[in-house]
Order: structure tokens, then C-alpha cells, then sequence
């Protein structure tokens, strides 16, 4: 089972908890980023949160 991550909603402006998500990477300016993204409750956009390299390759 995956933990449980907190995650920013900017659309509604509202914290959430989620236990489904994946790892997404984004290259920008020769600098590798890690994210969680999930889908967010208020809609049926996503919620990404940043996670460190080491979290990211862990749960991949």
C-alpha cells in the first residue's frame, strides 16, 4: 500500500490527503524534478506535489 500524501488543491484552495498517486519526472533547464500527482477531489484537474529523488525512486 502506498502512504499517504498531502497535496495542495490551487483550484479550490483546499489541502487533501490521497493514497493513489504516481511518480512523474520533468526535465526543465538540465534540472530532473519528481512529482506526485494525483487526482484532485474538487474537479477533474490533478494535484501535483513535489517529492525528493530519493522518495520518487523508492515508489517507482
Amino acid at each position: 500500500m502506498k502512504e499517504e500524501l498531502e497535496f495542495f488543491d490551487v483550484k479550490t484552495r483546499t489541502k487533501f490527503k490521497a493514497t493513489e498517486w504516481r511518480i512523474e519526472t520533468k526535465e526543465a533547464k538540465g534540472r530532473t524534478r519528481y512529482f506526485a500527482v494525483t487526482k484532485a477531489p474538487g474537479g477533474k484537474h490533478e494535484a501535483w506535489r513535489i517529492v525528493a529523488k530519493d522518495f520518487a525512486l523508492k515508489h517507482k
